[in-house]
């Protein structure tokens, strides 16, 4: 049985109930919950349904020892197209021009007279100024409806310090052939010792 009946010398006997640790007798007021057990169940408490989850703080969002910034650059994709551990590639710059290609687009700029020829003082030597002031007055190289431009250009070195060059001018259907001679000085500058053009084709 589970009780037992306990004789008093005052009064009848009483039944005194077995009952476990942390029983709570009937018609007796309950406990209080701890403030622990409070704590747990607010922080288990699930949202209401159709509630959006609540955002963890932003000190919380990622590892222990990992700020925002970091995380993010962590988790960067590589760009579409781009070969992984590689960074986009540009255009390569353009390196500086050979001599005889710079002066034949100089000589053009004269010849067909975007440029007047005292542009070319100091970029010459010996009888080649003195040849383009005979043959910048009259354009040469100037064309109706079409801006020339080089179409071929090449250079010959005669000797250290000498270039023979030539280009192929094009305006349109029209082409001019144009010779010229370089020469480089003292000061490792190259000028212009000579120019000639050739005869009209089509």
């Amino acid at each position: 049985m589970s009780t037992t009946a306990t004789r008093t010398t005052s009064g009848p006997a009483r039944r005194r109930s077995r009952r476990g640790p942390g029983s709570v007798r009937p018609g007796s007021p309950r406990p209080a919950a701890s403030p622990t057990a409070a704590r747990t169940t607010a922080t288990t408490r699930t949202p209401p349904a159709g509630a959006a989850p609540a955002e963890a703080p932003p000190d919380r969002a990622f590892p222990a020892g990992t700020t925002r910034a970091r995380a993010t650059a962590t988790t960067r994709t590589t760009p579409t197209g781009a070969a992984p551990g590689r960074t986009a590639a540009g255009p390569p710059a353009r390196g500086p021009l050979p001599p005889h290609v710079l002066f034949a687009e100089r000589l053009l700029a004269v010849l067909s007279g975007e440029r007047p020829v005292h542009w070319m003082l100091g970029q010459t030597v010996g009888e080649a100024y003195d040849q383009l002031i005979r043959l910048a007055p009259t354009t040469p190289l100037r064309a109706r409806g079409a801006r020339p431009v080089i179409r071929r250009c090449g250079g010959f070195p005669l000797r250290p310090g000498v270039v023979e060059a030539f280009a192929s001018i094009a305006a349109g259907e029209q082409v001019r052939a144009m010779a010229f001679r370089l020469e480089q000085g003292t000061d490792r500058k190259w000028r212009c010792a000579a120019v000639e053009l050739g005869g009209e084709r089509s």
